[in-house]
């Protein structure tokens, strides 16, 4: 699904350079991904490197790529990818959310990483944003090259689709869903019913419920705005989720170190506070002052990139030892 122009929600900065890559993941899918670097990076050495998931639902040319083209000024080897079904990634139909797929890419991102002659395959870290945090956590579960786990902004999809239903209103919404399977299969293709506009917005429409608001101040309008990331998935996609537990194994990324980032405005920083009681040492929770959800996504006055260059540096230093 490749766009006739690539654009980003950014600048690049003049000290680094980014290359588009493609990867397969054990499913056999093709994964677009943006490789970040100094460009007077020493390739003869090995360097650490860094893959940052994009929002439930973004894209690399979004957030992924904030966070990339700042953390490649700072030493790093970074990759940014889309997720299976999304952006430049094969899998068809388009916009279908999987949690093992999800999850999956994150592991072909390390193999990819690895098998570079400049990355130090034994200093791998990830960072996930919004719903990739969850990803990203679930990753590093079950693969152990993952050395360091940063997330921002954390959002568990998984716990989100079964939230604040009581077992008539699960039946009820797992009832409807499964029943759309057979309209989907009728026609040919699965409902998918877009957020945001394909061009952006002046401005968020008013009369939109707050909850919404906060996606389309992102999203559909200019500031984060991308013809990728119109916002959900396939109805049905909703199913997997209720019936897949990202978070279950938490306890078994220890002694590896995670990051937990949220901002103190942020009507998600609960998620990060619930992953933390889980979570057992070393673990830390780092709350932006003065920032909601979505400012961690773009805002670089906001987004702690000291903090998180010295967490890597640090940690993925002590994962070589």
């Amino acid at each position: 699904m490749k766009m006739e122009k690539r654009y980003y929600i950014f600048e690049l900065n003049d000290h680094v350079e980014r290359e588009n890559v493609f990867f397969p993941n054990r499913y056999g899918f093709s994964v677009a991904g943006d490789l970040y670097k100094q460009k007077n990076m020493d390739l003869t050495k090995e360097h650490p490197a860094l893959i940052i998931g994009a929002p439930y639902g973004g894209v690399k040319e979004q957030g992924p790529g904030v966070y990339a083209n700042e953390l490649a000024q700072r030493g790093f080897v970074v990759l940014t990818f889309d997720q299976s079904f999304m952006g430049d990634s094969s899998g068809f139909p388009r916009h279908v959310s999987s949690p093992d797929i999800f999850v999956e890419n994150f592991s072909a991102a390390v193999d990819y990483l690895g098998l570079l002659d400049f990355v130090d395959r034994e200093k791998i870290g990830v960072i996930g944003i919004c719903g990739s945090g969850g990803f990203a956590l679930s990753a590093a579960q079950m693969d152990m090259r993952i050395k360091a786990i940063a997330t921002a902004s954390l959002y568990d999809i998984s716990y989100c689709a079964r939230e604040n239903m009581d077992k008539e209103a699960l039946t009820k919404a797992k009832e409807q869903l499964s029943r759309q399977r057979w309209e989907d299969a009728k026609n040919g293709y699965p409902e998918y019913i877009p957020s945001f506009p394909l061009f952006p917005a002046q401005q968020v429409p008013a009369d939109l419920p707050e909850e919404a608001a906060i996606w389309f101040a992102f999203y559909g309008i200019k500031r984060g705005h991308h013809p990728h990331a119109r916002g959900g998935f396939t109805s049905t996609s909703q199913l997997s989720f209720m019936n897949f537990d990202l978070l279950n194994h938490l306890d078994e990324i220890s002694p590896r170190p995670i990051l937990l980032i949220a901002g103190d405005r942020a009507h998600s920083k609960r998620y990060s506070e619930v992953v933390y009681e889980k979570a057992i040492q070393p673990k830390e929770l780092y709350i932006v002052d003065d920032a909601d959800h979505i400012d961690l996504y773009d805002r670089v006055d906001r987004i702690p990139f000291d903090k998180l260059e010295d967490f890597f540096k640090k940690k993925l230093s002590l994962s070589s030892k």
